[in-house]
């Protein structure tokens, strides 16, 4: 019997994720490119058979979804939004780092925001449902929500998340080795 999958798709180009901001909570649409490329994931995803798609409510995840041809079945899912940077939204990281030269979300949180803590308890629930379905599972969300989600279905330390990569409408596929007691990586920002 086949064990089921998961695939992340980090939603397409935005203006921030181009110019390297933070962009949390954020709702700015993609940009051209970001739609183009979002559009060619339709013969990346064609022909698999998803038993649920989850989209982030945010419109960046949305419209990702719908342009690779999922918006009319996939279910928003609160705990896909992304990391919610609080003061640092909007800001690159060197601007932040201009006043705290050794920040990593990943380990010190944003003010006013999440932390570590925050996003991988939302991760975690997120695996828990996902743990329990048949059949593969499609989502559409952001770059560091899935990184960590990617990290905590691995049984990893959340932190180690800050190793993990994801570029805009990149693909990633969590799944099984042996057993569901094998939590793996299939494959990382393909």
């Amino acid at each position: 019997m086949r064990l089921p999958q998961i695939v992340l798709v980090r939603h397409g180009e935005t203006a921030w994720s181009l110019s390297g901001q933070h962009t949390g909570r954020t709702d700015i649409p993609l940009t051209e490119k970001g739609e183009r490329d979002a559009r060619a994931l339709i013969p990346r995803l064609a022909g698999r058979p998803f038993a649920k798609v989850f989209t982030s409510p945010l419109i960046r995840a949305r419209r990702t979804c719908e342009l690779a041809g999922f918006g009319a079945v996939a279910v928003p899912e609160p705990d896909l939004m992304e990391w919610n940077y609080g003061e640092y939204e909007g800001k690159r990281t060197v601007e932040i780092r201009a006043s705290r030269p050794d920040w990593n979300p990943f380990i010190h949180g944003c003010p006013g925001g999440e932390n570590l803590a925050d996003v991988a308890a939302r991760a975690e629930r997120l695996i828990g449902k996902l743990r329990s379905m048949d059949g593969d599972v499609l989502m559409f969300a952001h770059r560091d929500i899935l990184r960590v989600i990617a990290a905590c279905w691995a049984q990893l330390p959340a932190v180690e998340a800050r190793r993990l990569y994801m570029d805009p409408t990149s693909l990633s596929v969590l799944g099984y080795d042996h057993g569901r007691d094998e939590p793996i990586l299939r494959s990382l920002n393909t």
